[in-house]
């Protein structure tokens, strides 16, 4: 309960240097039995991308293995059935001549006994489902493209962009994941879903690095501290903005999936909405545990904070530390802050510690008097 009362004030100070070890190991379990699953399965893509045919049975008697019995004599026992809503069953199978569609148009509607006119029959070529795939990709590169662009003009910065195309791939090898270890069909609506969570995904990343930025920019402050503590610091300071913009956007998606998908049995708004919610958490995930220790890892690599963590390796006094860190380095900056007991002390010491050696936090030297002689 002290935590969570500590974050909802934002009084946290998590050590999320040593938390990122167990992201990285979590994330490695995660992308290993992905890619297997990706390498073994695959992906069960939708008669959008690769084709075929698709009946739809206007009917809540017949069911799908009912239908699979009706198919079997015609070699299409193995066919997808499913249903959608509580009166249509859809079926999907590869692309025949007019002949074999007629077949199973009239084997359907026999078995559901219903006119073979009211089943609705879609079909989709296999150059159609090539180009489909081929403007998702090209869709996908270009927003990897954009993305690095930005953020290295926006935040000054090409390693925060490698930070930001790493938790962005991440993202959306595990959501692939999830769908290929779950069987789940991906149709344009998954695309458009995976799209949409990358941008949430960014929003995270990029608040967490404006704030790194911003506190990167104060000497006081990033002259005593590693860059790795002072994107532990800027997580602290940012954690329960971003949990209050993950919950935010979870709420809407929740609500597609249990009562547009389970209520009302809307299996497009299941396809997308279960796209998002993987990705939001997925995102939220990354931007703290992916792309925050990415940029670390980077920027300790340059000469000058190299020097710094040696510097005060051998003196640790002239590092910040300590529970009330956050509040002390506020109230050392001039930035208000509700401080206690506890935090003064900390920050009475930073200030002293921020003056050259001549002067003093409690006794200021007084200013000299002009003599005449």
């Amino acid at each position: 309960m002290n935590a969570l009362r500590e974050l909802f004030r934002g009084e946290n100070n998590y050590n999320f240097h040593k938390l990122w070890r167990y992201g990285f190991v979590l994330s490695g379990v995660l992308l290993s039995v992905t890619v297997l699953s990706l390498a073994v399965q695959r992906l069960e893509l939708g008669i959008d991308f690769k084709g075929g045919t698709a009946w739809e049975v206007p009917t809540s008697s017949l069911s799908v293995g009912d239908a699979r019995d009706a198919l079997r004599p015609l070699g299409l026992a193995t066919a997808k059935v499913q249903t959608i809503g509580n009166a249509t069953l859809r079926v999907q199978g590869p692309t025949g001549t007019p002949e074999e569609t007629g077949k199973v148009t009239d084997a359907l509607g026999a078995a559901a006994q219903i006119d073979p006119n009211q089943i609705a029959v879609t079909e989709v070529g296999p150059s159609w489902g090539k180009e489909i795939s081929g403007k998702a990709v090209r869709a996908l590169v270009a927003f990897f493209v954009v993305v690095a662009l930005y953020i290295s003009l926006a935040l000054r910065s090409w390693r925060m962009a490698v930070g930001a195309l790493v938790a962005v791939v991440h993202d959306v090898i595990i959501s692939a994941g999830v769908y290929s270890i779950l069987r789940l069909e991906v149709t344009p609506a998954t695309v458009i879903a995976f799209l949409t969570i990358l941008g949430f995904s960014l929003y995270d990343t990029v608040v967490v690095f404006a704030k790194l930025r911003e506190n990167s920019g104060k000497f006081g402050l990033a002259s005593r501290m590693t860059y790795s503590d002072l994107a532990s610091l800027s997580l602290n300071q940012v954690l329960m903005r971003s949990i209050n913009t993950s919950l935010t956007a979870l709420m809407p998606v929740i609500s597609i999936l249990v009562v547009g998908a389970f209520i009302l049995g809307a299996t497009s708004l299941e396809e997308f909405g279960l796209a998002l919610l993987v990705g939001l958490i997925a995102g939220a995930y990354s931007s703290i545990f992916i792309a925050t220790p990415v940029v670390a890892w980077l920027k300790e690599r340059e000469p000058q904070y190299k020097e710094l963590r040696e510097r005060l390796t051998k003196d640790p006094s002239l590092r910040l530390s300590g529970p009330a860190v956050s509040d002390a380095v506020d109230a050392a900056l001039g930035e208000p802050v509700a401080v206690g007991a506890a935090t003064r002390v900390a920050a009475t010491n930073v200030q002293a510690r921020a003056l050259p050696p001549t002067y003093s936090s409690t006794h200021p030297p007084r200013p000299r008097k002009n003599r005449r002689r």
